[in-house]
């Protein structure tokens, strides 16, 4: 399905850093690069599941009240997903509760389901279309979240952690002393929201540049 350069889910108007429907997500999520991980599983999960879901089951929905549905069905779908993860991992769950529930939440506020024609009555794409640009979409999200963990990990924790093990997480490798304030702070929200700044500016300066050469 080709895209035009409105709607790219890095660089078009409905892309994360264009209206930072994910904001919070994305700051809450890359604290760890295994929290990120998770993170960009449950967006992957919520968006494909959800959008088949309701195609699947488009014909037999009333036509009011649908909006109400899908925000019910989304986090009934949200919720599977924090449930698979409870029985591999419940101190995972534990630790990354807060910002897994806004996986559904990022979905509605998107406005995903009204651009694929399936909150009203017109004639929606094919379903490979659908779940392409479902799976895109959340895709580009998580990878900003893995993105800003790579970053703030490093150098905040001077470490690198992925999920499994008996606490949830697994560091790589970890300091033998405290880092200094400095480096301490990116790993904290104030950091995130900072280098989130600095990637809003990156993200203009690339989109008016491509929009120079169209």
């Amino acid at each position: 399905m080709k895209q035009s350069f409105d709607s790219h889910p890095l660089w078009g108007t409905h892309s994360p850093l264009s209206t930072l429907v994910g904001g919070g997500i994305l700051i809450l999520s890359s604290s760890r690069f295994s929290f990120a991980l998770v993170s960009a599983g449950s967006l992957l999960w919520v968006y494909c599941l959800t959008a088949l879901v309701i195609y699947a089951a488009r014909p037999i929905f009333p036509k009011n009240g649908r909006q109400g549905l899908y925000v019910f069905l989304s986090a009934i779908i949200g919720s599977l997903y924090l449930l698979l993860l409870w029985f591999i991992s419940p101190l995972l769950v534990l630790d990354t509760f807060f910002f897994l529930i806004l996986s559904p939440v990022c979905l509605i506020a998107s406005g995903l389901l009204e651009r694929l024609g399936l909150e009203n009555n017109s004639e929606p794409p094919e379903i490979e279309a659908v779940l392409a640009r479902s799976f895109f979409e959340a895709a580009a999200l998580g990878v900003l979240s893995l993105a800003l963990a790579l970053i703030r990990e490093p150098i905040g924790f001077a470490g690198l952690s992925f999920p499994g093990g008996a606490q949830g997480i697994v560091t790589l490798f970890s300091p033998e002393e405290e880092g200094f304030f400095p480096v301490r702070i990116v790993a904290a929200s104030a950091g995130a929201l900072m280098l989130l700044g600095y990637g809003i500016a990156l993200f203009w300066r690339i989109r008016d540049f491509h929009e120079e050469g169209r």
